[in-house]
């Protein structure tokens, strides 16, 4: 059991680290869609081989021809979009930690929406009030750690920045919920996350061209070679994904989420401290784990009820 909770902490890792790969490799493509594109391409590979071991059976003419092909074979994937590219943006302004700590956020305020109001054929759970309690829990830690502005992350634009993070947080669990169906109707969870990691790679083709008019990229800039890890974030985020699929038959879903949240929040607040992937260090000191222990406590809050 232990080990299996240690394997979901470690899953979520990945998303910072994606994140923080995908926005070093932005210096060399000079463009947000060509990185993302980039991302979505590597991660689409790395699941095709994997369903080509595990779900051949579905790459034949006679298993897509019985398909309906409703939007839940396609919005998975252009949330995906979103969530990446708007996770890139965020990392440089608003720094790792804060990053993973306002899209947690907008996850779990979606998240209870959608289980109370039934969106995305979920079945409905009534509202507790615990549920705002977590909720509050979440906003008060934010507040908390952006309020000290001698932090080197956007201070100019830094409230904009975190309504966008909690936007993007949002996304997630519509897009599990999309998957989610998907994984039914087809009969496979990994198949339904390639189709959804292809559909993202498609749509960023044509939105790198028509925005960026190209897909190149630089193999040096600013002094520094473009190095072969920074390929690794469709990886990264297939390795999470893969990894929720694969703990949640065991933890159940709870706990796979807590561990997994747990894991966004740890790796943000090394990358911060140590100043990695030449991000400007931000020290975890008495204020940022004061926060983070209330953030914890509204999650905890939010997973308990």
């Amino acid at each position: 059991m232990y080990f299996l909770i240690l394997l979901g902490i470690l899953g979520g890792m990945a998303i910072p680290l994606q994140t923080s790969t995908n926005a070093e490799f932005s210096r060399f493509s000079g463009a947000v869609f060509i990185t993302s594109f980039y991302s979505f391409l590597v991660g689409t590979t790395a699941l095709f081989f994997v369903n080509l071991f595990l779900n051949a059976e579905k790459f034949s003419l006679a298993f897509f021809g019985a398909q309906e092909y409703s939007y839940i074979w396609f919005a998975g994937g252009l949330m995906g979009v979103i969530f990446l590219t708007a996770n890139i943006l965020l990392l440089p302004r608003i720094g790792a930690a804060l990053t993973v700590i306002v899209t947690v956020t907008g996850q779990m305020i979606i998240g209870i929406m959608i289980d109370t109001f039934g969106w995305f054929e979920a079945a409905p759970q009534p509202l507790h009030p615990m549920h705002i309690t977590g909720v509050l829990f979440l906003i008060i830690g934010i507040i908390y750690m952006n309020a000290n502005k001698n932090l080197a992350v956007g201070r100019t634009h830094s409230k904009a920045w975190v309504l966008l993070g909690l936007f993007t947080g949002m996304v997630p669990p519509m897009q599990t919920a999309i998957n989610s169906a998907l994984s039914q109707e087809t009969g496979s969870a990994i198949f339904a996350t390639f189709i959804s990691f292809l559909i993202g790679a498609v749509s960023l083709f044509f939105i790198a061209l028509v925005v960026h008019r190209r897909l190149s990229f630089k193999f040096k800039a600013e002094g520094a070679t473009l190095k072969p890890w920074l390929f690794s974030g469709g990886v990264l985020g297939a390795v999470y994904v893969g990894m929720n699929i694969l703990l949640m038959p065991h933890l159940g879903v709870t706990l796979t989420m807590m561990a997994a949240i747990f894991g966004q929040i740890i790796m943000g607040l090394l990358i911060d401290h140590f100043g990695l992937f030449k991000l400007p260090k931000q020290p975890i000191d008495s204020r940022r784990i004061i926060a983070v222990a209330v953030i914890v406590c509204g999650i905890l809050v939010l997973q308990i009820y």
